[in-house]
């Protein structure tokens, strides 16, 4: 008997160690496998110190909490929202001015495209403990260096809030929606240049640089809003699409005290784009970046805000394009530290005051991925790279003349660096495929870790109960010998005698990368919960993909969905080769540049994918905007086979297998328009598919249940056709 009984016991301690309990769409979507941060982290700049927004549930409050980086004790809590029932709603940012006294707080946001958002603006006074309300339903709300007054925009036009004597003065007056913007960046500026605030303060305080918009003629679009009235309104916005008429901008300064505004002489350039802005530490000199319409001509300009005269103190070609730089750093002499990659590959550049190259700080087969700062005191470099692969990302220090280079990140995975203002300390976010994202204090001299701030152990406990697979890296060499990085999750019962079905996800976009080593995001849960139920999972970043250097990105220029395609067919038959591969059975999927993918892949290679699901996906590079498509295709006027025989409208006809697509009406971004004419195209191709259309939702389509719904109508889609 008793024999009996420990073989039941070893059968169910064996049935419990490989037992997989399954994820479900709504686990993933309510967010139980949600790793813990520290939001809205933030370097102080005048104490070694940092702050952090947390949350009270119990007393549904928020805190803005001040801690020491040395010891990682709080000190203080700046501000409590239990203390103020103005802040009843929360905090959704804050900023502090230069001499972190005064801190401004944003509540009650409005988005309006991806990045811009209204909002109530209060003002708190750390000396007085006094919150007052200064701002409503305004963007972009920015304190002088001096902390004496705030810039802002409202309505298309700028302002200048004086925080002494509460009074606010114009400066620009002629704004008007659909028209002409003053300090804020149009649609596709925001969307393609991923910027909003287009001025910015002197170093003095006294004067204001800004970027003005005239959208009179750029082509407008509208969508239909359904929500629940008797009657659909319309939203319009200015969207100026490929080969058709930008935002005319230009350049201006506005003295705060004698009010009066100049406008910058550019009239040697035409048809051209201000991508940055940024005062230098000359309180009398603003810097540009000016690109031309290819967008392969990039000068960096130096204003004189005496004269407005500007002169190019940088200039950088491209055969193909040259990226905006956000890492244009002006050190106390003016000199100035950039970031190209006019050598192939993405580095950190020293130039002097007058645009002469001092010294390449980096130089190697491997790209610079973040610029985290420079140490005046010790003359040195803090930066994230590529240097150990693609795939990875590390901390590094150098100094500025290129030499004493040190790795500070030990653990192979992702490292996210955030300095301490004296550099003498970092917070290190680090995370890799199997470890959730762990925040420790590591000394910036030799990287060693000081002390553990934030772990994930409770999440990665949770998950063992559901006995997730591995996510395999792997390098996929495809039959014309180019290679790829790649990844692939297998059944955790899985068999190698075995035959399964594939499903492929990938974005494929420019520069973009998928096939990284970091922690498991929402749609790798779903990839997870997929093998569970018999899928093998994989994903390729094919060319144009970034993280390798210049040529194997930039090699798709002016055939977007040409080579991306093929690799993406060829790597499918590769796949389709192994041994535990049912290659009658591979399924592909993408959302954005990655459903125009999957559309193209299921009909140029038809007799490799049995079905695709397409989300929000170009259907037509002509519907899409100039900045993102010209970039990389030219116009359609320069370039019509480009765009005609890459994109997957104009290859409905070889449609055999399943096909899924799906869209937001209102996607701002990604127009339905280009899902209309697929769907019109596929009819009158008189061909089957499916698709599924969100009313009022954008291009991310979520809110309430959309995700939950959204992502079990493609699972049973799946399963139903793959």
């Amino acid at each position: 008997m008793k024999s009996i009984q420990l073989m039941v016991l070893f059968v169910a301690t064996l049935f419990s160690a490989t037992a997989q309990q399954k994820i479900t769409v709504e686990e993933i979507y309510r967010g139980e496998f949600r790793a813990k941060g520290m939001d809205a982290l933030q370097s102080m700049k005048n104490t070694n110190q940092y702050t952090v927004l947390n949350s009270d549930r119990t007393s549904r409050s928020q805190q803005i909490d001040l801690y020491d980086f040395a010891t990682l004790k709080k000190v203080a809590t700046l501000l409590d929202t239990k203390s103020h029932t103005d802040l009843a709603d929360g905090i959704d940012s804050y900023t502090f001015s230069n001499d972190e006294k005064q801190i401004l707080i944003a509540n009650n946001s409005n988005p309006i495209f991806r990045h811009s958002f209204t909002a109530n603006y209060y003002l708190y006074n750390l000396n007085s403990k006094n919150l007052t309300k200064v701002l409503e339903n305004v963007q972009e709300p920015t304190f002088s260096p001096d902390g004496t007054k705030i810039a802002f925009a409202k309505e298309n036009n700028l302002f200048v809030y004086d925080i002494a004597t509460k009074n606010t003065t114009p400066i620009t007056t002629d704004g008007k929606k659909n028209a002409i913007i003053n300090g804020i960046t149009d649609w596709v500026y925001e969307e393609e240049f991923a910027f909003v605030r287009a001025f910015d303060w002197s170093s003095d305080s006294k004067k204001l640089a800004y970027i003005r918009f005239d959208e009179t003629e750029v082509p407008q679009f509208s969508m239909d809003m359904y929500q629940k009235e008797l009657y659909p309104t319309s939203q319009t916005f200015k969207y100026p699409k490929a080969g058709e008429k930008n935002a005319v901008v230009s350049l201006h300064l506005f003295d705060v005290t004698s009010k009066v505004a100049k406008t910058v002489n550019l009239s040697n350039y035409n048809d051209f784009y201000i991508a940055r802005l940024k005062w230098t530490n000359d309180a009398n000199i603003v810097s540009a970046q000016v690109l031309n319409r290819h967008q392969d001509n990039l000068d960096l300009i130096f204003v004189d805000a005496t004269t407005a005269i500007a002169k190019v103190v940088l200039n950088e070609k491209d055969k193909a394009y040259v990226d905006v730089t956000d890492n244009l750093t002006f050190l106390k002499d003016n000199s100035f530290i950039w970031t190209s990659e006019k050598d192939g590959f993405n580095h950190i550049y020293l130039y002097d005051k007058n645009g002469k190259l001092k010294n390449q700080v980096t130089k190697g087969n491997w790209e610079v991925t973040s610029y985290y700062g420079f140490d005046e005191k010790t003359k040195t470099v803090f930066y994230q790279s590529v240097e150990n692969g693609s795939t990875v990302r590390d901390v590094y220090k150098i100094s500025l003349d290129g030499k004493k280079k040190v790795r500070l990140s030990s653990q192979t995975g992702t490292n996210v660096a955030t300095f301490s203002p004296d550099f003498s300390l970092f917070i290190n976010s680090y995370s890799s495929v199997s470890v959730p994202t762990t925040y420790t204090l590591n000394n910036a001299k030799d990287g060693k870790q000081v002390q553990e701030i934030v772990n994930n152990n409770a999440l990665a406990d949770k998950l063992k109960k559901y006995n997730l697979p591995t996510k395999e890296f792997f390098e996929l060499t495809t039959e014309k010998g180019h290679k790829l990085n790649a990844w692939m999750i297998k059944p955790k019962d899985f068999d190698a005698t075995k035959k399964y079905p594939v499903f492929m996800y990938q974005y494929s976009g420019p520069g973009s990368q998928e096939v990284a080593n970091n922690w498991l995001d929402t749609n790798d849960m779903w990839f997870m919960m997929l093998s569970q139920q018999g899928y093998i999972i994989v994903c390729v970043d094919g060319r144009g993909t970034g993280y390798k250097g210049a040529a194997f990105k930039k090699c798709t220029q002016k055939e977007l969905g040409k080579y991306e395609v093929e690799d993406q067919i060829d790597a499918a038959k590769v796949i389709g080769n192994y041994s535990y591969v049912d290659k009658t059975r591979i399924g592909i999927f993408g959302w954005s540049y990655g459903g125009f993918m999957s559309s193209n892949c299921l009909f140029k290679g038809a007799d490799v994918f049995k079905m695709a699901i397409a989300v929000a996906p170009v259907t037509n590079w002509r519907f899409y905007d100039s900045i993102y498509t010209e970039r990389y295709m030219t116009t359609p006027q320069e370039n019509a086979s480009g765009y005609d025989d890459n994109s997957p409208i104009n290859h409905v006809s070889k449609l055999k297998g399943n096909f899924l697509l799906i869209h937001g009406t209102a996607d701002d971004n990604v127009h339905v328009q280009n899902s209309m004419q697929m769907i019109e195209a596929l009819v009158q191709a008189n061909k089957q598919f499916d698709w599924a259309i969100y009313p009022d939702k954008n291009h991310g389509i979520y809110g309430g249940y959309t995700r939950i719904q959204l992502y079990n109508k493609m699972t049973n889609y799946i399963k139903e056709k793959l």
